[in-house]
């Protein structure tokens, strides 16, 4: 299932990614810092929802509350609630 996510607090606008199942797959973000969210979105493809949870959940960018890996690690959330309901 394709999932796109909105974001909040953070340069990047939006994160589209695949989910099957637990495995997330294909992430891309729109706006943001490209190299490193590139960089982030290829070193976690594959990975369960829990096991980015776990690395990216509270991750903070300069005096926001959030950032884009803590962004991501909440579209992954949303994305697979989304898709049990479905």
């Amino acid at each position: 299932m394709r999932y796109n996510y909105k974001t909040e607090n953070t340069c990047a606008q939006m994160i589209s990614l695949d989910i099957n199942g637990d495995i997330v797959t294909n992430i891309s973000f729109l706006g943001g810092c490209n190299g490193n969210l590139k960089a982030i979105s290829t070193l976690v493809d594959g990975w369960t929802v829990d096991e980015i949870e776990k690395k990216l959940k509270g991750n903070t960018c300069g005096r926001r509350p959030t950032s884009c890996a803590d962004q991501l690690a909440k579209a992954v959330r949303a994305a697979y609630e989304a898709q049990k309901s479905a």
